[in-house]
């Protein structure tokens, strides 16, 4: 396949600057509720799939844009132009638990949602599989994915196998601040709970899920291993740090709009955002706190009631081609899932795509992560548990 070549720029060098000062730091993280219009209509097949429509609901600033017309997502306008599909896609996910509850009464209802195929954080695919609420996917369509995906993320105990979700990219939670407005750097995650020279200049993601087990596992047993006690203590830090006013509020992916505009100097972010940030300001930093930082995964995944499904699969496999993950990280700036997209990335031999191919936001090696670790699974109960009390200090 082709891959979507595009001349480097001014506005593309910078960019790449941001990724370069953002490994600088440490090391590697996600991407403005979208409408929520009615399902497509299905046409004629196409390529070998069910018809000649698609919606792909993502999170935003998590694909490939053209420099000269933000409209334009130059990979998916390859795809829709290779297979006759045209996709509607839709920037609908702000949160993993906002989408959850917006999509979770036509799941229950056996309707569709809409959407063909959206992507969600691994614990989060986890829960949906669990409830029934996804298609497993046709393993024979997807020969091009099992050859060529990092094979770290071929088996996770939350989809054994990878019978429903393929990934679209990985990143890292950990600290994002504005050097120009803290020359002296935040280190860790007590700082930003704390230091009273970030009073009121501070965000935490609203779902419980994308902070309290990093914070939880900052008390001393790391993310793989926090105990209830290590919750309880991350929770009263957190209950004391909004009582003292140190957190401005409570956010979703609009965090970033935050950390844009200035509202606030530092939050709990997800490493390609930053990397998206540092685009228009390279004084925005992402560091791995000192306590360690999360890795996970967002995952593609279809729904029950998906008309599509075929079409679906048919995009995971463009995207699992080297050429085509290449031109995708090359924007997004998060761990590719395809190894051989580094070579790509090389070949092209342009300052911005050599330097992407060696970052370790893009291609972290084994060092690069020595601080960083999944969350462990929560037990329904556990699930039920913090929820609650996370919800208690978040409202």
């Amino acid at each position: 396949m082709h891959p979507i070549r595009r001349p480097v720029s001014r506005r593309r060098l910078l960019r790449n600057t941001g990724i370069i000062t953002a490994a600088a730091v440490g090391a590697p993280a996600l991407a403005a509720c979208g409408t929520d219009p009615e399902q497509s209509s299905t046409g004629s097949p196409a390529a070998g799939g069910d018809g000649t429509a698609l919606r792909f609901d993502n999170w935003p600033l998590y694909i490939d844009i053209d420099e000269e017309d933000e409209n334009v997502r130059p990979t998916l306008a390859a795809f829709e132009e290779e297979t006759g599909i045209s996709v509607e896609y839709v920037e609908a996910i702000n949160s993993n638990e906002e989408y959850f509850a917006k999509i979770l009464p036509q799941l229950q209802s056996g309707q569709s949602i809409g959407a063909d195929l959206f992507v969600v954080t691994d614990w989060l695919v986890a829960r949906l599989i669990g409830l029934g609420y996804l298609q497993e996917l046709d393993q024979a369509n997807l020969a091009t994915v099992q050859e060529n995906i990092d094979p770290a993320l071929a088996d996770p105990s939350f989809d054994p196998g990878r019978l429903y979700s393929v990934p679209w990219q990985s990143g890292i939670t950990g600290i994002a601040y504005n050097a120009a407005e803290f020359p002296d750097g935040i280190t860790s995650l007590d700082q930003l709970l704390t230091d009273p020279a970030l009073a009121g200049k501070v965000t935490l993601f609203s779902g419980m899920r994308e902070s309290l087990p990093i914070l939880a596992g900052a008390q001393g047993n790391g993310l793989g291993g926090f105990t209830d006690a290590d919750v309880d203590a991350a929770l009263a830090k957190v209950q004391k740090a909004v009582a003292d006013g140190q957190i401005r509020r409570f956010t979703g992916n609009d965090y970033t709009d935050d950390l844009a505009v200035g509202n606030i100097v530092a939050a709990l972010a997800w490493s390609g955002d930053v990397a998206q940030l540092q685009f228009d300001n390279p004084d925005l930093k992402f560091v791995i706190p000192d306590e360690g930082g999360e890795l996970w995964s967002d995952n593609m995944v279809v729904p029950v009631g998906a008309a599509n499904k075929k079409n679906a699969e048919m995009l995971m496999v463009w995207y699992y081609q080297p050429e085509m993950a290449a031109d995708l990280v090359n924007w997004t700036g998060y761990i590719c899932p395809v190894p051989a997209a580094k070579d790509v990335l090389l070949g092209y031999g342009d300052e911005f795509s050599v330097a992407s191919a060696n970052s370790p936001l893009v291609f972290p090696a084994e060092a690069d992560l020595v601080n960083v670790e999944t969350s462990r699974e929560l037990t329904e109960e556990e699930e039920k548990q913090y929820e609650t009390d996370w919800n208690a200090i978040v409202t």
